[in-house]
């Protein structure tokens, strides 16, 4: 069986890892633990339905994404993985203006004569949603969409790694390399040459200087996004997400664990500090949204880093100059919706089986260059 190793232990990696280690293959999955590392920092909705943006190709990556999740959880717990990170509490979105909540229901009624898994859709007075999520101001009308759910990023990730190990694969927390060996590319462990038939690339915004070497100047940016983490007393196993407007966002998790994130931060050229400003503005929106967590108990901030692209879609297949070598980038704020399903797509194309979505949408060479 072919010796596929997989630089980069994320979202996607790992969920690349898992489905080709269920399919028989010798995989080794590799990760430096880089600080900043965007999945382990993440705590994310899966909630794309309601979304303005026009590109086709990303909704259909998107709305593919939200629905794999129910078939990727059931798998991990045939694999024993009790704990995924992901469940479903429906999301609430919110804003002030009734016509705006009204407009957006019309817009998700549409979008789900493709997509039922967005369930059922009711627009809440204040008082019904302060009823699923005490802490909420009293001025935001809501949309409730059941479907909506909620994702730990980094218990995800472990539970598709442990998973994968079940199933033969190799986890190595080391640095890799990549040279060329004259038509072919060579794989280094800490500078000791190890032997593959296929590598695929998800490093995320670390890919660029892994590239680099074989001669490939990739256009992916790193965005850093900051979040904090607070406690309250109430049980919040079933809360919905909040999806406030503006880029900011409300995640309650088990034991009373609040997120409010996130920050979207260009040029900071990996600077993986936790900054006033962003703790300041992460807080301004949060209790301007749901005053009610004013007398939480800080935890901790967690940072991370995005791959970012030109156009904004993310983008895997194989590398034209490099066949054996495959990429996975530019997911963007999206990681967490499409990354497990996106692993799916390349462990499939890799194992030569067909695939559900058009791959000429998200061509690799259009970040080459």
């Amino acid at each position: 069986m072919k010796h596929i190793a997989i630089i980069g232990g994320g979202i996607v990696g790992s969920s690349t890892a898992y489905h080709l280690a269920k399919k028989g293959y010798d995989v080794t999955l590799i990760d430096a633990n880089h600080r900043g590392k965007a999945t382990d920092a993440a705590a994310g909705i899966v909630c794309p339905w309601l979304t303005k943006r026009r590109n086709k190709a990303w909704y259909a990556l998107v709305r593919r994404g939200a629905a794999y999740y129910p078939t990727l959880i059931d798998q991990l717990t045939r694999d024993g993985q009790e704990e995924t990170g992901y469940k479903q509490v429906g999301a609430l979105w919110l804003h002030p203006d009734e016509k705006q909540v009204e407009a957006t229901l019309q817009r998700a009624l549409q979008k789900r004569i493709e997509a039922p898994e967005i369930g059922e859709l009711d627009i809440l007075d204040h008082c019904s949603a302060r009823a699923l999520f005490p802490p909420l101001a009293d001025h935001f009308v809501a949309l409730h969409v059941a479907g909506g759910a909620r994702v730990d990023g980094r218990t995800l990730t472990r539970a598709m790694q442990q998973a994968a190990t079940q199933h033969g694969a190799t986890y190595v927390e080391k640095t890799a390399s990549l040279q060329t060996r004259g038509e072919k590319v060579g794989l280094f462990i800490n500078e000791d040459y190890v032997s593959t038939d296929e590598i695929v690339v998800t490093a995320g915004a670390w890919a660029t200087s892994l590239l680099a070497p074989l001669g490939i100047k990739l256009h992916v940016r790193e965005q850093k996004g900051q979040m904090i983490h607070l406690q309250v007393r109430d049980d919040t196993n079933d809360w919905p997400v909040v999806m406030p407007p503006g880029n900011q966002y409300l995640l309650a998790f088990n034991e009373g664990r609040i997120v409010c994130g996130t920050t979207h931060e260009d040029g900071t050229n990996f600077d993986a500090r936790i900054t006033a400003s962003a703790v300041h503005t992460l807080f301004d929106h949060a209790l301007q949204t749901a005053p009610g967590l004013s007398q939480a108990t800080w935890l901790e901030a967690r940072v991370g880093f995005r791959p970012v692209v030109p156009h904004f879609l993310p983008v895997f297949g194989t590398i034209p100059s490099f066949p054996h070598v495959w990429l996975a980038n530019g997911l963007g704020s999206s990681g967490l919706t499409t990354g497990p399903y996106i692993g799916h797509i390349l462990a499939s194309s890799i194992a030569g089986e067909p695939v559900t979505i058009d791959l000429n949408h998200y061509n690799v060479e259009t970040i080459i260059g």
